[in-house]
């Protein structure tokens, strides 16, 4: 376990000291017509179009909100093809061929610092609607729906925690977007009209904190600052990130709003920057594609619809023998894709490539680890056992529909059972009952 946790440590500490290499123009992009919020979409285009790079190209549907459909490249249209999607599901992507010229929509243009001066909340709320921004941390919730608050906004909270293992996507976004992600949080500052902004992340980031340090001092009058957090999982959950940085302790299912706290994600950040400076939809993005299963882990900044298989040459391949796990996302809360076909779309913050390694899953001895290690405060357990049981009723009234699904759970169950499937399942199956 010692040395497993060391190289852990090390692939870690590579892709954290490795300058993110840009892969920006593939042959082919896949843009997802579903997602993980929007079961029902309408597009423009047809095989055979020519589409321009940020040119929208149908709308997706999400009950209670409408989203833009955007082309990542300028190029012709091909038709449609099945791959896997970050929510671990085979879906539909319209497939466009790149033709390398990058030719923008007309709806691309820079607004001065003083057209933006003059913007008000509603006037941001409609350029991030239009452009289509969503939490760029992998919650993929529309960030213009947080712009309806009707609340009095004091703070603003920006997540550079980014606490599950392996992930550096946004530390490197922080040491090489610097400025761009201060602008992004003085348009958000100015919308909300909020007094002051703090930016979080760990302890342990020397290299954060001398750069944030260095780089604050040119912005002396805008009330930004930043806050060094826990070293520990789940310090990037939005709860313990706000008790962490200003000791409020927000009840679980309360916005933080009723707080006066609005927070964002480092990347989102720069995604608000994009859409109101240059009017443009998130057609690049940071990720890591890292793990024991490949040659080289390092970050990329890759075009949204990038295939996965197009940028394995580049980390040297797989590493030789056993089986491969493939992780989306961070491996606490990340999903597992039945195999390496997927698309990285803009809310895909990593790839994880492993070793796998057989587990036997054994009968629970009640130890309490499950218990102990909640940060809701769940009964895990006893959550399984109704869910074994079918006791639906037992599940409601344990709480099941509380939980964030981090999985300490099932990382700390000395019998390596999945107690987080369980829990996932009983949720599904609540939900199944207020239907």
């Amino acid at each position: 376990m010692i040395a497993k946790t060391r190289a852990i440590k090390d692939i870690y500490n590579l892709t954290r000291a490795l300058p993110t290499r840009n892969f920006v123009n593939p042959k082919y992009v896949y843009i997802a017509t579903n997602n993980a919020r929007c079961n029902k979409s309408e597009m423009y285009v047809k095989p055979g179009d020519y589409v321009k790079c940020c040119q929208i190209i149908g709308k997706r549907d999400g009950g209670f909100f409408e989203q833009n459909i955007y082309s990542t490249v300028s190029g012709t249209v091909l038709g449609y093809e099945k791959h896997y999607h970050r929510s671990g599901k085979e879906i539909e992507y319209l497939k466009i061929e790149n033709d390398y010229k990058d030719d923008m929509a007309d709806t691309i243009f820079e607004r001065t610092e003083e057209e933006i001066s003059k913007l008000t909340k509603e006037d941001m709320m409609k350029i991030i609607r239009d452009t289509a921004l969503v939490g760029l941390g992998g919650s993929s919730f529309p960030t213009y729906v947080k712009f309806q608050t009707k609340e009095k906004i004091d703070t603003i909270l920006i997540n550079g925690i980014e606490c599950e293992p392996y992930l550096t996507t946004d530390h490197r976004i922080m040491l090489e977007y610097t400025h761009e992600i201060i602008a992004g949080i003085k348009y958000a500052m100015q919308a909300f009209g909020a007094k002051k902004a703090v930016i979080c992340f760990k302890k342990k980031y020397d290299d954060l904190e001398e750069l944030w340090k260095a780089v604050l001092k040119v912005y002396p009058n805008d009330n930004i600052s930043y806050c060094k957090v826990g070293n520990f999982y789940p310090q990037g959950w939005e709860i313990e990130m706000i008790k962490s940085a200003t000791g409020i302790d927000i009840p679980h299912g309360v916005l933080p709003a009723k707080y006066g706290i609005m927070n964002f994600n480092v990347s989102t950040c720069l995604g608000i920057w994009r859409a109101i400076k240059h009017n443009e939809p998130v057609i690049e993005r940071n990720i890591t594609i890292t793990g024991d299963g490949i040659v080289l882990p390092q970050n990329f900044r890759v075009r949204g619809g990038t295939s996965f298989r197009d940028l394995l040459p580049l980390v040297g391949g797989y590493t030789p023998g056993e089986k491969k796990l493939f992780i989306m996302g961070g491996p606490m809360m990340g999903v597992t894709p039945a195999t390496d076909d997927v698309i990285l779309t803009r809310t895909v913050t990593s790839i994880i490539i492993l070793n796998e390694h057989e587990y036997k899953e054994e009968p629970c001895v009640r130890c309490g680890s499950c218990v102990y290690s909640c940060p809701i405060g769940l009964l895990p357990v006893q959550i399984m056992n109704a869910v074994k049981a079918m006791d639906k009723e037992r599940m409601v009234a344990l709480k099941v529909n509380n939980c964030i699904e981090c999985g300490l759970c099932t990382y700390s169950c000395t019998s390596k059972i999945h107690v987080t499937d369980y829990v996932r399942r009983a949720k599904l199956l609540t939900k199944a009952m207020k239907k």
